[in-house]
């Protein structure tokens, strides 16, 4: 078993509601020139869940679950930049109110641009909630340290994930299973953030050559992915021999320089991580949740 640090992290409730759903107010073009108007960002989305496929959907940067902030009208501001940042994946939640009240919920991701963090539940527990209800998360992870292997670093990862995840020690490196492996060139919007401790950046799926070559198209929310040579210690930045673990947290996107986006979990700047395809290394199967919950 790993070695951390996770009897001395700090934990917190934090208190979200969920956020209505966003649209723009006019047409978007795609990156073949043509318009669309389409549902996107946050809501409590029914019938989208982790384990779904992340293409397919009639829609842009759709967030699977309840998208949740811990203020609708100030989305870059204390106090959701602190859910956004203490969100940890893998992090239970719990709604507090209403006809769903006790219910429990796995976080899955938080997104940039719309500064929700995502939450999974099952169909029959989002069809009771409201927009006036409020969650409790139990927020874990950050400052996460693997303590022999100080040169890889975590974000937003919560140490029971970590554990369910699998990983081996193998010769001095760790052995991480992941469902794809994506290079560094797909990276796109997002790319050169400074802070990964929230939001998250895509893996670009205009090239159908690429997407084939790949298995890109195979990606479904929660999935969990390696970013080869991209090094995401310090923001996210193109690092020839790093490599980057993460998880999809939102639906493939019609827009130039978008896909499904990808929030981080652990980060090198040399290859001490090496990806294993898994077809299972998804919270949907370490967890049992979401799509899992019907087979």
């Amino acid at each position: 078993m790993l070695k951390t640090n996770e009897e001395k992290l700090v934990e917190y409730i934090l208190q979200v509601q969920p956020g209505p759903p966003h649209t723009s107010k006019g047409w978007e073009v795609d990156r073949n020139g043509v318009p669309f108007i389409l549902p996107s960002i946050g809501g409590i989305t029914l019938n989208i869940q982790v384990g779904d496929s992340v293409f397919g959907w009639e829609g842009d940067h759709v967030e699977p679950g309840v998208s949740c902030t811990a203020d609708t009208l100030k989305p870059y501001e204390h106090p959701n930049t602190s859910v956004q940042v203490y969100s940890c994946i893998g992090n239970k939640a719990r709604v507090i109110t209403g006809d769903a009240k006790g219910a429990e919920g796995v976080v899955l991701g938080h997104h940039g641009g719309s500064e929700h963090v995502m939450v999974d539940l099952p169909r029959d527990v989002k069809e009771k909630l409201t927009y006036d209800d409020k969650l409790v998360i139990f927020a874990k992870g950050q400052g996460l340290k693997l303590l022999d292997y100080p040169d890889i670093v975590t974000f937003n990862l919560d140490p029971d994930l970590l554990k369910k995840m699998n990983i081996k020690e193998i010769n001095g490196k760790l052995q991480v299973p992941v469902t794809t492996i994506a290079p560094a060139a797909v990276m796109g919007s997002g790319l050169g953030a400074s802070n990964v401790a929230s939001g998250d950046y895509d893996i670009m799926t205009g090239d159908p050559q690429t997407m084939e070559e790949y298995h890109l198209d195979q990606i479904r929310f929660g999935d969990i992915v390696a970013l080869l040579d991209h090094d995401n210690r310090f923001g996210r930045d193109y690092h020839k021999g790093a490599i980057t673990i993460g998880v999809v947290v939102h639906s493939d996107c019609k827009l130039a320089g978008h896909g499904p986006g990808v929030a981080t979990l652990l980060t090198c700047a040399t290859r001490m991580i090496e990806p294993v395809i898994d077809p299972k290394a998804s919270l949907a199967d370490l967890y049992g949740i979401g799509t899992q919950l019907k087979k």
